[in-house]
């Protein structure tokens, strides 16, 4: 025989009723089948909490709610707990199966709404995550690997053509671009760069997401970013058109490698400079380097094409050289940047004139 309160909880009876006999088992509820599965998946049992209301006197069917707590132990009743519910609690606008995992998924769905409209109001598709404090993310060795495999590279094709004889030192100091215009080594000159290139690009679209979630501009952020990308396109033009088979298209791509891409280190510089409340990672002597790097970039440059029109070729590649390891060196300063970054996360949405997907229990990110 069961307390009267266990059948007032269950909605049995009444206090009068205590001297009829009850079975010992909860009732029987008959839940259509999708309901059942879902509920009895959930890896959580119900708990019930008796609490009383202000001026009764004993529990009651409406004051009766349910909690969730993690158990390793199983209970074949805690679904059947959870999905009891009173007139008074389904009228008081609780969405049914709020104790439940049924109440979880409906709450998940929510905030993953809330979510993709806020991602839609501020037109991003890439977002960038947080490292913990004193951690450098993985992210940072993006530009560690791009100054590394560039420097290594040109210096590699330089050792391949003064191998093969395909430039003779006796007669002066080559271009790059002479050392990468006979094969084989202009094969590996390609293929460098457009790797290169590849590198470029997406560090300059990952410091753009950075600096817009930083507070930046968004037409200063922009032109910062497609004066980037501009870099990276040349320096892919440098490497498929050689300066033996295309010439006007290669100083093309040599003018927006070089002082296009001096263009974008001096815009990141200038932006630090404009709004002093931007964080700025690393040692403090980090802004005075690439103030010097940029600025001996610069002299170098204007050096470089002035010897060019004086005819000394092999002062003036020599300065092409040492402009090349710097703009690298400048790439690869952006680790220190992203050492705060643990990740970035690219997530798809359709676009204004597409209808909204139907809801899903998953939200498709990729973690990159």
């Amino acid at each position: 025989m069961v307390r009267a309160e266990e059948a007032i909880a269950f909605g049995e009876g009444s206090s009068d009723e205590m001297s009829t006999p009850r079975s010992p088992f909860p009732p029987t509820l008959s839940l259509p089948t999708g309901e059942f599965q879902q509920l009895s998946r959930g890896r959580e049992r119900g708990r019930q909490v008796r609490a009383r209301r202000p001026g009764q006197q004993g529990p009651t069917s409406s004051s009766i709610r349910t909690e969730t707590t993690l158990s390793t132990e199983s209970d074949p009743w805690a679904w059947i707990l959870r999905s009891q519910r009173s007139p008074q609690a389904q009228d008081s606008g609780v969405p049914e199966g709020a104790g439940s995992g049924q109440g979880r998924f409906l709450t998940g769905e929510r905030e993953r709404e809330k979510e993709r409209g806020r991602e839609k109001e501020r037109g991003s598709w890439l977002s960038t995550c947080a490292a913990e404090p004193g951690m450098w993310g993985y992210l940072s060795l993006l530009p560690a690997f791009l100054a590394v495999w560039a420097i290594t590279g040109v210096w590699t094709v330089f050792a391949l053509a003064v191998a093969n004889r395909a430039v003779n030192l006796t007669e002066g100091f080559p271009y790059i671009s002479l050392c990468g215009s006979y094969p084989p080594q202009s094969c590996i000159f390609s293929q460098l760069l457009n790797m290169g290139a590849a590198m470029a690009a997406w560090i300059c679209i990952i410091r753009y997401h950075q600096l817009r979630d930083l507070g930046v501009g968004k037409w200063f952020n922009l032109l910062i970013l497609w004066t980037g990308l501009l870099c990276a396109l040349g320096t892919s033009v440098v490497g498929n058109f050689q300066q033996k088979n295309q010439l006007p298209t290669h100083l093309t791509g040599a003018f927006f490698a070089f002082f296009v891409g001096n263009l974008y280190f001096w815009m990141q510089h200038l932006l630090f400079w404009w709004m002093k409340s931007l964080p700025q990672p690393g040692p403090p002597w980090i802004g005075p380097l690439r103030l010097g790097l940029c600025s001996l970039c610069t002299i170098l440059m204007v050096t470089m094409v002035i010897l060019h029109s004086w005819l000394l070729r092999s002062a003036s590649a020599a300065c092409e050289w040492a402009v090349a390891m710097l703009l690298f060196t400048l790439f690869g300063l952006f680790a220190v940047d992203f050492s705060g970054l643990d990740g970035c996360t690219l997530t798809l949405r359709p676009g204004p004139s597409l209808s909204s997907p139907p809801a899903s229990p998953l939200s498709l990110q990729i973690p990159l």
